[in-house]
């Protein structure tokens, strides 16, 4: 719901789909939102773009959003063909959404010397070529790139200053395009980007930064270590290692199993309680999206992978300013912003969003405003 305050839905939509689904029932979700995507996707189809452009992009972005939306919960099974087919058609929508923006989006597959490319959208900020300010944009564990454009673009390009963003191996596109899970070295993925962005005209290489969101608040700082051409990173929220943090939230039976070292009796005990509907919801779904983003089937490997992605033993090699954002009500990530913050000193400037103004959820959802005037009056001045 959170997606409308930057276009991406429409709140009485969502309460529709929602009030349809049974709880931990994940097919119930994917029914309910396949449905309302259709129709808003076939709302969108029935105006013409020459003539409404405004009607066709604005609901083919919420037919995009509410496609990825029915995707969710569905990745249990890896080979179940809606996973692609969805994402088929939220790309579609999408596109369709973006060729019809002011100045329309522009995607660019970026090659790298590491075995994959990197799939970039480019949001100009002006229609000249003059050299503006720009934000690169990293989504995490699940989001998509498309979830970035209504989440931070909307805000950045208001500002005048150019967006980008990107997914890397785990995340949607490259893990179905590409087959690869996620990385630890992740500047591998974001310099040839920047590299990418170091060949345009109108981006100011002089005044770039780097967005990660949610696990991204890893990722982006993981590489800054590496790459030092960004005047700012912001960690949206701060995450120090979310793979050891959530392990510790594991039932004991089933964290004193990983840690023994026996593989086979613990992929044997996590599938049982994935597959079991009696689960709560969210432990079943960090399961079955671990498995699908680092492209494994045994749940020892995902969580041995996953919690070998951290930014222990790299704040010292991060040169300038971090943002390090806390939310007061994020159990996901209680902690981990601090010890991130901790860890970069002096170079952390940290903010504490608070719930008394709806701003303490994960990643500030639904207070993006907030977020967005907090987090890019800072890299402004940074900018100067």
């Amino acid at each position: 719901m959170s997606l409308a305050n930057g276009g991406g839905a429409n709140t009485a939509e969502v309460l529709r789909a929602a009030s349809q689904i049974n709880p931990g029932d994940f097919e119930s979700f994917y029914k309910e939102f396949k449905y309302l995507a259709d129709q808003i996707q076939a709302l969108g189809a029935s105006s013409d773009p020459k003539k409404y452009p405004v009607s066709v992009r604005d609901a083919m972005f919420r037919a995009s959003a509410y496609y990825r939306a029915a995707d969710f919960f569905i990745h249990g099974d890896q080979s179940d063909p809606r996973i692609n087919s969805l994402w088929d058609s939220q790309t579609a929508a999408f596109d369709q959404a973006i060729a019809l923006l002011d100045i329309p989006g522009k995607r660019i597959n970026v090659t790298t010397p590491y075995g994959f490319y990197v799939p970039v959208i480019f949001y100009k900020a002006s229609p000249t070529n003059e050299a503006r300010s720009t934000i690169l944009v990293g989504t995490g564990y699940d989001a998509a790139q498309e979830d970035s454009y209504h989440t931070s673009c909307v805000h950045i390009l208001a500002r005048g200053w150019n967006c980008a963003t990107y997914e890397g191996p785990g995340q949607p596109t490259v893990r179905r395009d590409q087959k690869i899970g996620f990385i630890k070295d992740w500047w591998n993925v974001v310099t040839p980007v920047v590299d990418y962005l170091g060949t345009r005209r109108d981006v100011d290489m002089d005044k770039l930064a780097l967005i990660g969101i949610s696990f991204g608040g890893s990722l982006a700082p993981i590489a800054a270590s590496h790459e030092h051409r960004f005047k700012a990173v912001l960690a949206i929220d701060g995450v120090y290692n979310l793979g050891q943090h959530l392990s510790t939230k594991f039932p004991p039976n089933l964290l004193q199993l990983f840690q023994s070292g026996d593989r086979t009796a613990f992929d044997s005990a996590m599938n049982e309680v994935r597959t079991n509907t009696t689960t709560l919801t969210a432990f079943r779904w960090l399961i079955d999206q671990g498995l699908f983003a680092f492209n494994t089937t045994s749940p020892f490997d995902w969580l041995t992978r996953f919690q070998a992605i951290g930014v222990e033993g790299l704040t010292d090699q991060i040169r300038g300013p971090v943002f390090v954002g806390s939310g007061q009500d994020d159990d996901d990530l209680a902690g981990q912003p601090e010890m991130l913050a901790n860890a970069l000193g002096d170079k952390a400037h940290y903010v504490l969003f608070k719930t008394d103004v709806g701003a303490g959820e994960h990643c500030q959802i639904g207070a993006e405003a907030h977020l967005s005037q907090t987090a890019f009056d800072w890299v402004a001045g940074i900018f100067g």
